[in-house]
């Protein structure tokens, strides 16, 4: 019988069943579709051997008019900018403590590491970071170099003992039980970097959760010493300090617990599930967060479109938004301050806060859900932020947060926010939703995301400045930064589909849809980010499965040939090249290039693509695969005998698997056999009604393209 050609489709289709998607591939890893055909994906490799702390979210890169190429990283716990392969820590100070500083050794054991710092009022929350400096005399046999030198040490809070304590591991142990000011005369110096944020998301925050403003104050935190089961109600913590009031809220993971008793031993006794919150376990070491630290009010937990009656610092996972304003850089931690990186001043100084900038200062935002930097117009505009001062004599903002409002300085003055007759400052409110969720700057306008509604807002020139106006309803999307303009056309991740705007809204018709939000972590949906990989047409969603807690998965759309792939990457953060010639990602404190080679970072990388079943020829004869002529294209590997496995699946119905063997054992359902450079044709025995071929790659150095294969079959009888 003559060979017969498998002519396949290009993209995945997972949506339909793999019987109806005939001539199609229903699933692949680590594969992208160029010209109609499968291929392996490009691989990647470290940056540096340097690494950065915390999970790094939030990437940009410009280049200074020397020439200098910088590349901002905001993490939960720092911000940096990358030159030349150092990560350069510029996080922004947020207050210094240099009077009545004590420390406090050896609170549970003879020998510790661990010292009590007393510091009033520190504000501090678990994770954060201070320096110590100018300690000159031991403190209960610590010296002082392990506590602060001239230099400053910096030291990240491991506890948090009360408003007015807190604890840091020295790295040296004390000798005796001591209570010091680690200075011969005077006061140490505390200088405190702004409040870190989350890595994991806890319940009721998020722009996605039922409150909009926080629902605890996060001043006093501790962990489970324990592990912790649905049912019971004594819960035992590291310290109760300042949780120890009846009425009291703890918040554990995603549960409220009511507090009705404490004991000494650091025991609390709870009502599990206050709140309507669901009763459940919860890890040792779990954070513990005081959430309402007075007797309970209906009002301290509210629905969407309520204030919350606290604010929090940390509440949800940090996420960064930032742009250029020059060479220089503004940034703004989410529900955080701005804050203003000036380059003449080196990667060695931080960034300070945008008010304490020189020049005259009006109303600038001291809250913000984002910021950008209008390219053509030069306007620093703030979304989600607070109020205009009450007059042109106010440096800030009334400091009351709005999740619908938009502020924009005057042209060229990022420190003006105040409008008048002689400058181009302004405020606009959106009119839809209950709270803004993301901008995007495209070409001719800048794209404005509420929970429920499209906006348009471009630059219309003196006196309104900025005009905005709607463009749709009842949209959604999923996080602050899931939609991406490429070209004239933005492009959207929504709680359940996907969308696109190109001079109108509408669904964008998704080949694998169920496979993507039947297995997402919705409660992490915060960490969902979009980026575009422009070399191949691709935009790329991360997303967390429904297994995970942190980014795994993620689905591509290729805009060019209009399909769609999937697979898995852990990449917290995305940067298409532009500037740098490849693309840049984060995962596991390291930066990587992508798009170089073919493997993991000197690993092999797998990589496969399998086809729906096929029926060649009668369907209701058996038939027999005998021979395979492969048609592979292994340009570009750089091993020296790159190779293949193709494997051929067998099935006798719709309903059966492809490893059965037949009644009498007589006959395979599958068959793998590597296929090389110079394979001509593969010698197989295969049985059945339908066939489905894989085609996987496990090799180093191994890149791969699928053509049209042939096979030759012969048709066997009904039985």
């Amino acid at each position: 019988m003559p060979l017969n050609k498998l002519m396949f489709k290009s993209g995945i289709v997972s949506d339909i069943t793999p019987f109806s998607n005939e001539g199609g591939f229903v699933d692949g890893d680590k594969i992208r579709f160029r010209l109609g055909s499968p291929e392996k994906i490009g691989g990647w490799s470290k940056f540096s051997t340097s690494t950065y702390l915390g999970s790094a979210r939030r990437l940009l890169n410009w280049v200074a008019l020397d020439g200098s190429d910088f590349l901002g990283i905001g993490t939960h716990l720092k911000y940096y900018i990358e030159e030349g392969q150092a990560f350069n820590d510029i996080t922004p100070e947020r207050q210094t403590i240099n009077t009545n500083v004590t420390f406090t050794t050896n609170t549970t054991t003879g020998t510790e590491s661990k010292v009590i710092v007393n510091a009033s009022a520190h504000g501090a929350n678990l994770n954060d970071f201070v320096t110590i400096s100018n300690a000159d005399a031991a403190v209960g046999g610590i010296a002082a170099s392990a506590i602060g030198d001239s230099n400053g040490k910096e030291h990240q809070i491991i506890e948090i003992v009360s408003s007015n304590a807190f604890k840091i591991d020295v790295g040296s142990n004390a000798t005796g039980v001591a209570t010091g000011a680690a200075k011969s005369s005077g006061s140490v110096e505390l200088v405190f970097q702004i409040n870190t944020g989350l890595d994991v998301t806890v319940g009721g925050t998020g722009w996605g959760a039922g409150q909009w403003s926080g629902t605890t104050d996060g001043a006093l935190a501790t962990q489970l010493n324990e592990a912790l089961d649905a049912s019971e109600t004594d819960v035992d913590v590291d310290n109760e300090t300042g949780m120890n009031t009846a009425n009291d809220v703890i918040l554990v993971d995603n549960e409220l617990m009511l507090v009705s008793a404490t004991s000494d031993d650091d025991t609390m006794t709870v009502t599990r599930g206050h709140s309507g919150t669901a009763p459940a376990t919860h890890a040792d070491n779990t954070l513990v967060r005081l959430a309402v630290g007075n007797d309970d009010s209906t009002n301290d937990f509210v629905g969407w479109g309520n204030a919350a009656s606290v604010t929090v610092p940390g509440a949800q996972i940090r996420l960064w938004s930032h742009d250029n304003f020059g060479e220089d850089i503004i940034i703004n931690p989410r529900d955080g301050g701005l804050f203003y990186w000036d380059k003449t001043n080196g990667t060695s100084t931080r960034a300070v806060k945008l008010n304490t900038r020189a020049g005259t200062k009006t109303s600038i935002p001291t809250i913000a859900k984002q910021i950008i930097v209008s390219d053509q117009d030069r306007h620093v505009i703030v979304f989600g932020c607070d109020g205009l001062g009450s007059s042109t004599t106010d440096t800030d903002g009334d400091g009351i947060q709005d999740p619908l409002l938009i502020r924009f300085s005057s042209q060229e003055n990022p420190l003006d926010f105040f409008p008048t007759t002689t400058n181009t400052a302004g405020d606009i409110r959106l009119g839809g939703g209950s709270e803004f969720v993301q901008a995007v700057e495209t070409k001719e306008q800048i794209l404005v995301y509420t929970n429920k509604t499209l906006h348009s807002m471009r630059f219309i020139g003196p006196p309104f400045t900025f005009g905005i106006k709607e463009l749709s309803k009842n949209i959604t999307i999923m996080s602050p930064f899931s939609a991406i303009a490429i070209d004239d056309s933005v492009y959207w991740m929504g709680i359940d589909t996907f969308y696109l705007y190109n001079g109108q809204t509408q669904q964008l018709p998704c080949s694998v849809k169920d496979k993507v939000f039947l297995d997402l972590n919705i409660e992490e949906r915060d960490k969902v980010h979009v980026g575009a990989n422009t070399e191949f047409s691709e935009i790329w969603w991360f997303y967390p499965s429904a297994s995970s807690t942190e980014i795994d998965k993620y689905v591509i759309y290729n805009y060019l040939e209009n399909v769609w792939y999937f697979g898995s990457l852990a990449r917290q953060a995305w940067l298409d090249r532009g500037i740098r010639s490849l693309p840049l990602a984060t995962g596991s404190q390291n930066l990587f290039n992508h798009e170089t080679g073919f493997d993991d970072d000197g690993a092999a990388m797998t990589s496969f693509v399998e086809s729906a079943p096929m029926t060649l020829g009668d369907a209701s004869k058996f038939s027999f695969i005998n021979r395979i002529i492969p048609d592979v294209n292994f340009a570009g590997s750089t091993s020296v005998n790159p190779q293949v496995d193709f494997t051929i699946k067998a099935r006798t119905h719709s309903g059966s698997g492809f490893t059965q063997t037949d009644d009498n054992n007589t006959s395979q359902r599958t068959a793998t056999t590597p296929v090389e450079v110079y394979t001509e044709k593969l010698d197989v025995r295969v049985r059945g009604r339908t066939f489905a071929l894989r085609v996987e790659a496990t090799e180093l150095g191994t890149k791969f393209k699928l053509g049209t294969p042939q096979v030759n079959i012969v048709q066997d009888g009904r039985r």
